[in-house]
């Protein structure tokens, strides 16, 4: 018997200021599943996200959510739904407030699952300060435990890294890993930087103008993009022409060419049983790699190496991944 959506968008549809910013979508998702929402600026992310979260009326088409069906904020009083929290990546606190006030207005949670929530949100030791003695990565985690404390079964997060320092950043996400794996909610999250959704989405759903592009698990989307458009979401990537296919023993496909990535390499400064010479053209330092520009047969490839390279020639080695043809 299958099992019942989570929840269920049908043929919804929106358009914003005469242009359509959202074609007939329709989409389920199961509970417990951390959704990553990604695409271009104007792809129709955020106005999905605001739509399921009950703060824009759709044109055409419903949503349900948990077995019942969701209101716009055309069809009731107050915009929202219930069970449904949303975290603009404009929200605001009051000023002039210290944090425990601000979140003791919103608190309906026992002692104990209040200090949890604090605990996951990392916030125990800003509860005495007053909001503009915050850095912005600290109100963004006192914004997304006041969501917690209304306690619901759906958290939406739009472009919650977005402004965020490498530490800052580091720690949200540590934050929405333990929202998941502790309290059991499930997480719809809109990014434009899909390298920021690998490592935590279990599926990553691709938009542009306002439709679906592509839908899978995060290795899917990165290995098997369906287009140029999605490959180039989550990272560099180069189409090898037929003599790089050759010296790679990639098996040619009629009318298409392999898509690559940088990261499908390792490079060896010394012979390899399997390696494919190679001249380097030109190097440079990534931090936790080093970019490296080559010949390989009549082109130049970008390849990665862990090590710097010192030598003129170097061997290339495909790694075993599925290459995507075009």
């Amino acid at each position: 018997m299958a099992e019942t959506p989570f929840l269920l968008i049908d043929g919804i549809s929106k358009q914003l200021n005469g242009q359509p910013a959202l074609q007939p979508f329709s989409l389920s998702l199961v509970q417990h599943h951390r959704l990553a929402i990604v695409g271009s600026t104007g792809s129709g992310k955020s106005t999905l996200l605001r739509i399921v979260g009950g703060l824009l009326q759709t044109d055409s088409g419903r949503v349900f959510f948990e077995n019942r069906r969701l209101l716009g904020p055309e069809e009731q009083l107050l915009p929202g739904n219930k069970g449904i929290a949303y975290l603009s990546q404009h929200f605001e606190l009051r000023n002039n407030y210290r944090v425990e006030e601000i979140l003791s207005f919103v608190n309906r949670l026992t002692t104990d699952a209040t200090h949890h929530i604090f605990d996951i949100c990392r916030i125990n030791h800003l509860l005495k300060r007053k909001t503009d003695q915050l850095s912005g990565g600290e109100k963004q985690r006192i914004a997304t435990a006041k969501l917690l404390l209304e306690h619901p079964s759906l958290l939406l997060l739009d472009e919650p890294f977005t402004n965020l320092d490498y530490a800052a950043k580091l720690l949200m996400k540590q934050v929405l890993d333990d929202i998941g794996q502790q309290l059991g909610i499930t997480c719809v999250l809109v990014s434009h930087d899909p390298s920021d959704t690998l490592a935590w989405a279990d599926s990553i759903l691709v938009m542009q103008h306002g439709r679906m592009v592509q839908i899978g698990s995060p290795q899917q989307v990165y290995y098997q993009p369906a287009d140029s458009y999605v490959a180039g979401l989550l990272g560099d990537f180069q189409m090898l022409t037929p003599l790089q296919q050759e010296a790679l023993r990639i098996q040619q496909v009629p009318n298409q060419q392999p898509m690559v990535r940088s990261t499908y390499f390792q490079v060896a400064a010394s012979g390899q049983s399997n390696g494919v010479p190679a001249l380097v053209k030109a190097t440079a330092f990534a931090g936790s790699h080093y970019e490296v520009m080559v010949q390989l047969a009549d082109a130049p490839l970008r390849v990665r190496s862990v090590l710097p390279i010192t030598t003129k020639q170097v061997w290339i080695t495909l790694n075993e991944v599925p290459i995507q043809f075009w």
